[in-house]
């Protein structure tokens, strides 16, 4: 691997005293986890002194199991700009994905916001997924009194519930219905004492280092929403109504907008950003595959509130559903005006196309 491949990032975060740094310390005993560099907030967060063998910069340590890790108390960018560079110069050891471990009350946007923007990190880096602990002894009260929390949640690729050993089962069932709920498109895991398979939480973005091809149904994993309801033909009805578990999920949306004409691709990229420009703040995460008007192969789209991906071309459809199919998690955003405002856009170029 050379140092202009892309590398995987994953974000770690979860609500305070949600296990999340005790599962990062487990997980840095794995063996598969060697070839990994891990930014954390502070050194004194995460207990990881009978790892280390040396101090490869002021804020960066190397462990005896291979990983790095580095102090993120400032600046991001200037973590990862350095990791990549003395992994190019040899520096460090060889890394083939970056873990970032959040505060508690950390919003995953402007993280994702800096590895999509910044043109020196978005150059090297991807976003890979987002894993969000929930604490089964509390996770029903945070969610109920923090905004953070369900924000966290509501975004994650993976969920981890922690500490069910220490509550009935019946709790732990509620906590995984109601984030089932809230975020159906997550995979929901159980950990007691972060005892997990690592293989289970990374590397499940649509880029992965090794991998021949991409993973685009584990990825965007659309079928688990509800699809959006429709005033047309253009867009399938829902199957079923969505349960809200308080006042703080009832602000959260999250559904898909299938479409079974083939889109003008400029058409939808105005409407992403007509959506984003009016109401960035409200749209959580955007992810979809799409169906290109006079192209054989589709695209895969990624938005984080204010910020879309570069699209990207993939290969070859992931099954016979040749449909594109559009993910949106929302907050405190009618879902009229996304039906609308892609009706408005997509809606006369599917007609013009028929």
């Amino acid at each position: 691997m050379t140092a202009s491949v892309i590398t995987p990032v994953t974000l770690l975060t979860g609500f305070l005293g949600s296990g999340k740094t005790t599962l990062l310390n487990r997980l840095l005993k794995h063996p598969s986890m060697s070839e990994t560099a891990v930014l954390i907030n502070e050194f004194g967060a995460v207990s990881i002194d009978h790892l280390l063998v040396r101090e490869a910069s002021e804020n960066m340590i190397v462990m005896s199991n291979g990983c790095i890790c580095c102090s993120v108390a400032g600046d991001m960018v200037t973590a990862l700009r350095d990791l990549y560079f003395k992994r190019a110069n040899n520096e460090i050891p060889m890394f083939k994905r970056v873990v970032i471990e959040t505060t508690g009350l950390a919003d995953p946007a402007p993280i994702m916001h800096t590895l999509i923007e910044m043109p020196l990190v978005a150059a090297r880096y991807s976003l890979s997924g987002i894993v969000v602990t929930v604490d089964a002894a509390h996770g029903m009260k945070q969610l109920d009194e923090h905004a953070e929390s369900v924000k966290q949640a509501a975004v994650a690729d993976r969920i981890v519930i922690t500490k069910t050993d220490v509550v009935a089962r019946d709790v732990t069932e509620k906590l995984r219905a109601r984030i089932a709920a809230l975020n159906p498109g997550a995979i929901i895991f159980e950990a007691v004492a972060g005892e997990i398979d690592p293989d289970l939480l990374f590397d499940t973005g649509l880029y992965q280092p090794g991998a021949k091809t991409t993973d685009v149904q584990k990825w965007l994993r659309a079928e688990a929403y509800r699809p959006l309801p429709a005033k047309t033909g253009l867009f399938q009805p829902p199957e079923q109504p969505r349960h809200d578990g308080s006042r703080h999920d009832k602000r959260i949306r999250a559904f898909a907008v299938i479409v079974d004409a083939p889109v003008v691709w400029q058409n939808l990229v105005d409407a992403l950003e007509m959506l984003i420009s009016m109401r960035g703040e409200q749209i959580l995460r955007i992810k979809g595959i799409v169906n290109i008007a006079n192209e054989t192969t589709p695209r895969a789209i990624h938005a984080v509130q204010h910020t879309i991906y570069p699209a990207a071309r993939l290969p070859n459809w992931p099954d016979a559903d040749h449909r594109t199919r559009l993910v949106f998690i929302t907050r405190d955003l009618d879902e009229n005006f996304i039906r609308d405002t892609l009706k408005s856009f997509i809606g006369n170029a599917l007609d013009a196309a028929a």
